[in-house]
């Protein structure tokens, strides 16, 4: 027998409805504050991602799904979207006419990873992007909109981590203080972040390893080090998220695993899903569009782990969780015989069009099999159809619920059938 790759999943008509609810709830929210959907594809030239995600994380070093085409270039599945929507925005010129723009994605990313609860090797993001703004309104404006997607999905245990990571004026000085306190702690840490003291020592700071935990009890914070301009910046998102009731925590030891990241950083965390407990967050990346072959433009975004967000909902909101009743047909047909279920079959295509969720059991099997089957779909009612209502002109249309029952004459059985549910 057939088995799925390791770290990769199914999604079942069972669950399928949750994910639906999320999506749609995510796209009216980010509609309403005005961003538009865009869908790149999944497969990327692989310096595409080397260029914008650093060629010293894990995720360029170690996770990427990365091979030859036939033509001997190098290509990868997309690990994640924002250096996709960036390209996209530079390669279509989107900026030509107006450099702002608000854009969100969702869709499955490639990781390979160690599998664990709510981390896949096919995983899935929900993104939201917006490019051409660089007043800090916008940073927390966005933070504003992804607190209250959660709180629209009832997600309650939840806490907002903010922080600074400066920009490239500032950042040299935190640097040069934080590879100063990592050295004489070498020994204490894990071989990648042994790697890193030298190369990029703000990504020794975001790893999740036990023993680097303990070994940074007290390193220096990146606040201490913002020039005025970032410092002006982060303040006034806190002042801003205040204005808007937003809870935060300032996380002065908060980095993003992404080399692109300038000035703010931010993480929704949450104690549902153990030792993971980030299921989104974002920052600046005021470079990237340039480093990419782009005229310079601010920009900043997020990422939702939606694998991560479903299990949180089916665990914290059961009201979502059966939202799956309203998949239930609204008329099951229940056809006996050969001549009444070919009729039957027409009328399932034309009531389906007029709106109506029809099932239709082509079987062949006795009434009471079929009025088993119903039972099992919980369907609203059955449209029964034999003999004796081929000769009457009317099928024979039961309310599962009540049990009443009602004829339907056959010339205008689609409109009488809408009728009958709507006033139901």
């Amino acid at each position: 027998m057939m088995q799925l790759i390791r770290g990769f999943k199914d999604i079942l008509p069972d669950e399928i409805h949750l994910w639906q609810h999320i999506e749609l709830t995510a796209r009216k929210l980010f509609e309403n504050f005005g961003f538009t959907e865009i869908r790149p594809p999944l497969l990327e030239k692989t310096d595409l991602f080397k260029r914008s995600i650093g060629e010293d994380t894990d995720i360029v070093e170690k996770e990427m799904y990365t091979f030859a085409d036939r033509k001997g270039d190098s290509v990868t599945l997309r690990p994640e979207a924002t250096a996709s929507v960036v390209r996209s925005y530079i390669q279509h010129k989107m900026y030509a006419q107006d450099p702002v723009r608000k854009l969100y994605t969702i869709g499955p990313m490639f990781r390979r990873e160690r599998p664990q609860k709510g981390r896949y090797r096919q995983f899935y993001q929900i993104n939201a992007e917006v490019f051409g703004i660089e007043s800090p309104l916008i940073d927390a404006q966005l933070i504003f909109m992804l607190v209250k997607l959660f709180e629209n999905l009832s997600v309650s245990d939840m806490a907002t981590h903010i922080n600074s990571l400066g920009c490239p004026e500032c950042r040299p000085g935190f640097k040069k203080a934080l590879t100063e306190y990592l050295l004489p702690k070498k020994e204490s840490l894990c071989e990648n972040c042994k790697n890193r003291i030298d190369r990029n020592p703000l990504r020794v700071l975001d790893c999740k390893v036990p023993s680097c935990r303990e070994a940074l009890e007290a390193p220096p914070e990146i606040t201490s080090y913002l020039c005025r301009e970032c410092s002006l910046h982060f303040d006034k998102v806190q002042t801003v998220l205040s204005d808007h009731g937003v809870s935060y925590k300032v996380d002065k030891q908060l980095v993003r695993g992404l080399d692109y990241y300038t000035r703010t950083t931010f993480e929704i965390q949450t104690t549902s899903l153990g030792a993971q407990s980030a299921i989104a967050g974002g920052g600046r990346y005021d470079g990237l569009v340039e480093a990419l072959g782009g005229p310079p433009q601010p920009a900043i975004g997020f990422a939702i782990g939606f694998d991560r967000l479903v299990e949180i909902s089916t665990l914290k909101s059961e009201d979502i969780a059966t939202k799956g009743i309203a998949k239930r047909p609204d008329v099951f047909l229940v056809p006996l015989g050969d001549e009444c279920t070919a009729m039957a079959g027409k009328w399932a295509g034309e009531l389906s069009l007029a709106g109506i969720r029809t099932e239709i059991d082509f079987s062949g099997r006795s009434l009471k099999s079929l009025m088993k089957r119903a039972d099992r779909l919980n369907a609203r009612h059955v449209l029964i159809v034999g003999e004796n209502e081929l000769n009457q002109e009317a099928a024979v249309l039961r309310n599962m619920k009540t049990r009443e029952q009602t004829e339907i004459p056959f010339d205008s059985l689609v409109e009488s059938i809408k009728k009958q549910i709507q006033h139901q």
